[in-house]
């Protein structure tokens, strides 16, 4: 598919805003954990004013670069997350 959806950015809302709501409570390293968390909280920002502009290419854009910073932090230990269908861990 090459079309960037509503319904599909809606999920990826869903998804990345709920691995973020994972990562705060579980943040293993607080001085990276706070500058990853600002990252992530930056981006979701980013992508609801793409997406209230009706945007949904930046949107989505912004929400993979979201979640990118949330695997990221995942895997390297950052965040103590052992959810591998918010995470690309475990």
């Amino acid at each position: 598919m090459d079309v960037i959806t509503r319904d599909k950015v809606e999920k990826y809302f869903s998804i990345s805003e709920e691995a973020y709501d994972v990562a705060k409570v579980n943040v293993a390293d607080k001085e990276k954990g706070e500058d990853f968390l600002d990252m992530i909280s930056r981006y979701i920002s980013d992508a609801k004013h793409f997406y209230e502009k009706g945007d949904l290419v930046n949107a989505f854009a912004a929400l993979n670069y979201a979640h990118g910073w949330l695997d990221a932090g995942a895997r390297s230990g950052i965040f103590d997350v052992h959810d591998s269908r918010l995470f690309t861990v475990d």
